[in-house]
C-alpha cells in the first residue's frame, strides 16, 4: 500500500485512469509512483511543470497538471487523472481552472493545451467546460498499451481565459 499522497499502484481506478493515460503504468509499484513525483518535483523546481492532488474526504482522488510548462515562449500543457469514484462531480474542472488561473496570472502563459485521446469523451467535456477551442486532431499519434491513439489538442489564449472567467 502506498503512502498518503502517492498514487495507489493497485484499486479501482488503476484500469479506469489506464485506459487513456500513462500514468497507471508510469507508477505501477510504490517505487515508480515516488519516481514519477520526483519528475515532477524535478519539473516544479526548473519551472518546467506541476501536479497537484484533488482531495475529498481526505482521500487522494485525482490529480491536475502541467505536463509542460515553458515559461520562455509562454506555453504549458495542462492534463488531469481522476478515480472513478470521483467522476461526475466537476472535480477536475474547477482543479483546472485554478491552475490555468495561476498560469495565466502569475506566471504570465499565453496558451494553455489540453491533449485528449479522440475517445476520451469526459477530457474533452472539461476541455469544452474550461471554454477551450479544438486546435485539431493528430492521427494516430500516441502509442498506448499497443494501440495508436488520436489525440485532440485543445487551447485557450490568454486574453480568452481573462475574457470567459470574467463572464462566469
Amino acid at each position: 500500500m502506498a503512502g498518503r499522497g502517492v498514487p495507489r499502484p493497485y484499486g479501482p481506478g488503476r484500469e479506469f485512469i489506464g485506459r487513456y493515460i500513462a500514468l497507471a503504468d508510469a507508477a505501477a509499484d510504490l517505487e515508480s509512483a515516488r519516481a514519477f513525483l520526483q519528475g515532477y518535483a524535478d519539473k516544479a523546481a526548473a519551472d518546467a511543470g506541476r501536479i497537484h492532488g484533488i482531495w475529498t474526504d481526505g482521500k487522494l482522488v485525482g490529480g491536475v497538471l502541467f505536463r509542460t510548462m515553458d515559461v520562455e515562449q509562454r506555453t504549458a500543457e495542462a492534463g488531469c487523472w481522476l478515480e472513478p469514484s470521483a467522476v461526475g462531480r466537476g472535480l477536475v474542472t474547477r482543479a483546472a481552472r485554478v491552475i490555468i488561473d495561476w498560469a495565466v496570472e502569475e506566471r504570465g502563459i499565453h496558451r494553455v493545451e489540453w491533449w485528449a485521446a479522440a475517445t476520451n469523451e469526459a477530457s474533452i467535456a472539461v476541455a469544452r467546460r474550461l471554454g477551450m477551442t479544438k486546435d485539431g486532431v493528430l492521427r494516430e499519434f500516441r502509442l498506448h498499451r499497443g494501440t495508436r491513439l488520436d489525440m485532440e489538442i485543445w487551447s485557450v489564449l490568454a486574453p480568452e481565459w481573462r475574457a470567459g472567467r470574467q463572464r462566469s
